[in-house]
């Protein structure tokens, strides 16, 4: 019955953002996917309890290039990058910045973590061009199944399966599988 439940709240949730999901492809047209994305996504992350996480998942499903009717996306969280993905029985805590991120199933993610496009979204090579006009290198960040980040973490690079990232870890190089990482830079402290 739990499931029924559930799947009719989904389908009305879609119902309910349906505006914003036409709005969202035509401003696509205008301004590009991305950015289009970015003041939907705010907008989104201001509506408060289980109802705003029904409906952010309910337009994640059509904003991004996938996103699993089981995901839950709590309050204060938003997306830059409408090639982000969401696998089933992710949870993302409250005030989360995602970008170009694969998050697979199970991966569970604190309040504050921030995980932009890789580590060089900027580029910073040349002193005669100010940074905001260098073009970066965007990366697609993958989140392995069964993974933990903890609260205000910062994740650089890709985290392997069924990890537990320490909270306020900076995770600047790519993880080994099953193990217990802390710090600033994120190193491995033990095997899971």
């Amino acid at each position: 019955m739990k499931r029924v439940i559930k799947s009719v709240l989904r389908g009305l949730a879609v119902v309910v953002v349906s505006p914003l999901i036409a709005s969202f492809y035509l401003c696509a047209l205008a301004t590009g996917k991305d950015q289009s994305l970015e003041s939907h996504s705010q907008t989104l992350s201001l509506l408060p309890g289980i109802t705003g996480n029904y409906l952010r998942t309910a337009f994640y499903r059509f904003a991004l290039e996938s996103c699993h009717p089981s995901a839950t996306i709590c309050f204060g969280t938003s997306f830059s990058k409408a090639a982000a993905r969401i696998e089933k029985n992710t949870y993302i805590g409250p005030h989360c910045m995602l970008g170009w991120v694969h998050l697979q199933e199970d991966v569970l993610l604190g309040p504050y973590v921030q995980i932009p496009s890789g580590p060089m979204t900027h580029g910073i090579a040349r002193l005669d061009v100010p940074i905001r006009l260098q073009a970066g290198e965007r990366k697609q960040i993958i989140i392995g199944r069964d993974s933990w980040i903890g609260t205000g973490s910062i994740v650089l690079a890709d985290v392997a399966n069924q990890n537990i990232i320490a909270a306020g870890s900076v995770v600047t190089k790519s993880t080994d599988p099953a193990t217990i990482n802390a710090g600033s830079p994120a190193k491995e402290i033990k095997p899971r």
